[in-house]
């Protein structure tokens, strides 16, 4: 691994927002920066599982002759090192090949034509398939750029939350920023059931250390109480895989929670695995 956060870049405005949130998340890890410009509407990632087609919209080829001119305007004055990448091999003419050697993948929302009409909240079918299969966590920005500071994890007790409540103590111990947790409880189970979990995986002294807020609701609609969730924090979660439907709906609690939160998201998914982010 080579402590490195992938960014496909957007020749638009909405990209450059995109990019300053790659920029920002490297400066924040100390992570290096490879920007890749396509020059193929279709990619294909080689993940261990199978390999993924990633369809770009056409905003992505738009006038590659300025791209890089933009590209070094959001990195003037920016302590990030960075380069840029370019595909290597092709599957096909008009199928490039990008490499998974990377920590990080920053990804939109939407990134093709077939998910354009999803609503701005909504992951587009292409992102939740590249998450399904990716080793690595995938930061989804907000529309426009916004720092944070602070984590918040989505804790449920299953193993993509542990996964996602490890990864969240290892940034807040590395950035000194605070970290909250956000649990809304299976009916009748109590803050002390989901505690004796992060007990059981030898987490509790660590999370002790850096946890600033629990927020945790037994009842009530989730939606509002998402509004306990700072409008600044970076949301560490990890999507359910359970069966071909709940994989491609992420499961109901997932789905709500990535609808209505328009925060910066660090998304795990169920092949993910750990990497560089335990020996900070």
């Amino acid at each position: 691994m080579r402590n490195e956060l992938l960014h496909i870049y957007r020749n638009t405005p909405f990209g450059r927002e995109n990019l300053l949130q790659s920029i920002y998340f490297c400066s924040v890890l100390g992570m290096r920066l490879a920007i890749y410009l396509p020059e193929t509407k279709k990619i294909l990632m080689y993940f261990s599982q199978r390999p993924v087609q990633v369809d770009l919209d056409s905003s992505y080829l738009k006038d590659p002759k300025s791209s890089q001119r933009h590209i070094h305007e959001c990195l003037e004055g920016q302590n990030v090192e960075y380069r840029i990448y370019r595909s290597s091999e092709y599957s096909a003419s008009n199928l490039a090949d990008v490499g998974t050697d990377f920590d990080i993948m920053s990804c939109p929302r939407v990134i093709s034509d077939l998910s354009s009409k999803i609503g701005l909240g909504h992951i587009g079918s292409k992102v939740r398939h590249l998450l399904h299969f990716a080793s690595f966590p995938v930061l989804i920005p907000s529309q426009a750029f916004k720092k944070w500071n602070s984590l918040t994890v989505m804790f449920g007790g299953s193993k993509t939350g542990i996964k996602s409540l490890q990864l969240a103590i290892k940034i807040a111990q590395s950035t000194a920023l605070p970290l909250n947790i956000f649990t809304y409880a299976e009916k009748g189970k109590s803050r002390k059931h989901y505690e004796e979990i992060i007990k059981q995986w030898n987490l509790w002294e660590e999370l002790e250390s850096t946890l600033q807020e629990w927020y945790f609701f037994e009842k009530g609609d989730l939606s509002i109480n998402l509004f306990a969730v700072p409008h600044d924090s970076l949301v560490v979660m990890g999507i359910l895989g359970h069966g071909r439907v709940k994989d491609f709906f992420f499961g109901s609690t997932t789905e709500k929670v990535q609808t209505t939160l328009p925060n910066n998201m660090l998304l795990i998914g169920p092949k993910y695995d750990r990497h560089w982010w335990y020996s900070m």
